[in-house]
């Protein structure tokens, strides 16, 4: 029996299309005032594919601070959202134990016994004007967790189905993050220069400045068809990256097969000659 929430609210599209995600109600306080990279920065994103559907976590910076933004994409292409401020992704990722634990424990699912609401084991979380339930349910379809997110000065409820069976998969995924960027939502102090953008041929090369509470970094992302790789540079081995990357340049310069110029070289490197 599949584990599959049922009549998940969302709007159809593809991760790549911000115009629809980014524009929906839900998004609240996290990412009001956007007016470009400048304000917001996209500093990591994990991908999970659970029985049928799709989570997107994204790790993005505003100027008021860090957040977690959970996406939800369904087999049918209708998507739902949550934000997640890093400290209530923290105390998310503790309840996921919690519920994971309390469905191990279950038996197999009976559908002639089903709960009258369908609630098995619920939870709530408040965080300034937001609150989330968390609610372990029980459908004809299987078991599945619903994260809705309200907002208490009013507004549409915004919340995503999980997989049951999905739980410990999520909740890893969360802890990965929060490892990586902390569970501070305090923004960066000080201004951090703004991403940089070079197309090679049919690829695209972004440069972007971030910082976690490991220090400064540069992510540099190579981007082709909508499939992103990316390197992590820590600002403390900057000069030395450059050092090496230079040295490279000089010697295929002087090569006589060479047609390696300054106008083709990143302009970040450029920036630090």
């Amino acid at each position: 029996m599949s584990d599959l929430g049922s009549g998940d609210d969302g709007i159809s599209g593809s991760k790549y299309n911000a115009s629809n995600m980014e524009g929906s109600s839900s998004r609240n306080d996290f990412e009001s005032g956007k007016a470009g990279s400048a304000v917001e920065q996209e500093l990591a994103t994990k991908m999970l594919q659970i029985q049928s559907k799709r989570f997107y976590l994204d790790v993005k910076q505003n100027r008021r601070g860090r957040f977690i933004k959970v996406a939800e994409i369904g087999a049918d292409g209708r998507r739902s959202q949550i934000y997640l401020a890093l400290s209530t992704a923290a105390e998310f990722r503790d309840h996921l134990s919690s519920f994971s634990d309390y469905y191990a424990s279950l038996g197999p699912p009976n559908t002639d016994n089903l709960p009258e609401d369908g609630k098995l084991k619920s939870e709530m979380m408040i965080k300034d004007n937001r609150r989330y339930y968390l609610d372990l349910k029980e459908n004809a379809r299987g078991r599945f967790l619903r994260v809705s997110q309200t907002i208490t000065r009013g507004g549409p409820r915004s919340q995503i189905a999980l997989p049951a069976q999905g739980m410990i998969e999520f909740r890893d995924a969360l802890t990965d993050l929060l490892e990586e960027f902390g569970v501070t939502d305090a923004g960066f102090k000080g201004d951090l220069p703004e991403e940089r953008h070079m197309k090679v041929d049919n690829k695209n090369f972004y440069f972007d400045i971030g910082q976690n509470n490991r220090g400064v970094y540069m992510r540099i992302s190579e981007v082709k068809n909508n499939f992103r790789t990316s390197i992590t540079i820590p600002e403390k081995c900057w000069l030395r990256f450059r050092d090496i990357f230079n040295d490279y340049c000089d010697k295929i310069k002087k090569s006589p097969d060479s047609n390696t110029a300054d106008n083709i070289l990143p302009p970040t490197v450029n920036s630090l000659k």
